[in-house]
């Protein structure tokens, strides 16, 4: 890739990046995933667990001492805690998802806690020409989670009402979240992360800035309480390359809620 080409690249990330960030965020190993059933458990027959207060899910929330690496960021700032309010998806039917990616509660929640986390930057290799190592500096994770408690069987129904979107807006959708318009090409779902009683993966192809590029939702239940995650690469943004999600984040969320 010549110089310039990585370049624009770059801006076209840092663009599309941005402007993710603003409205969105500021797995296991393959032979323990499950994907569409496979990572449900039937709950059918369980009794409703009791929703956590805002101080109990602080407590399960992830803090710095929870991942190995990257920086945890436990007072999410104003401008990234975005109101369900001010996120719309063309197509009712798809909501959920639009509100997923941009970190906000699906349906009526008792409570909610936010965290953010960043990966380190890849290193380029000693002697890497100019190109790589921008990319390579590109190459990082950004992930909103979101703790969201429900009472009375909700924490169920947005597993369902997640689902849902995700087959019925298999196509695409646009949504506005912040005043900034956003193009999802195609949604489809992935392999979920084992360790919840329910868990769902989709990857969104979002196209912004001429680039069409992934953004990696997961949303899982434990109990009354749903753990979503939304989840970009800056790298992938400018290229629009594949970029797996980063399951240790959900591992360590989920190993703390239990």
């Amino acid at each position: 890739m010549r110089t310039t080409a990585v370049r624009r690249s770059a801006l076209a990330a840092s663009a599309a990046a941005l402007a993710l960030l603003v409205t969105a965020c500021g797995g296991s190993d393959d032979g323990d995933s499950g994907k569409g059933d496979e990572g449900r458990a039937d709950s059918s027959s369980a009794p409703a667990a009791k929703a956590l207060t805002a101080a109990e899910l602080e407590k399960v929330a992830l803090v710095q001492a929870d991942m190995k690496d990257g920086k945890v960021v436990t007072k999410v700032p104003a401008t990234d805690d975005v109101a369900a309010g001010k996120v719309k998806a063309e197509d009712e039917a798809c909501q959920p998802l639009a509100y997923v990616q941009a970190g906000v509660p699906v349906g009526s929640p008792a409570a909610s806690v936010k965290r953010s986390w960043t990966s380190e930057p890849q290193k380029p290799a000693e002697g890497a020409d100019p190109e790589k190592a921008l990319l390579a500096g590109l190459d990082m994770d950004k992930v909103l989670v979101t703790l969201a408690s429900y009472e009375d069987g909700g924490a169920e129904q947005v597993i369902k009402d997640v689902d849902a979107a995700a087959e019925k807006c298999a196509g695409g959708f646009d949504y506005t979240a912040m005043g900034e318009k956003f193009e999802i090409v195609k949604a489809a779902e992935t392999e979920a992360p084992k360790g919840a009683d329910e868990a769902l993966a989709i990857t969104l192809t979002i196209s912004a800035e001429g680039v069409q590029a992934p953004v990696n939702i997961v949303v899982t239940r434990t109990g009354s309480t749903v753990a979503a995650f939304s989840a970009i690469n800056l790298a992938a943004m400018g290229t629009g390359e594949n970029a797996p999600f980063p399951a240790q984040i959900s591992d360590a969320q989920l190993a703390k809620l239990g």
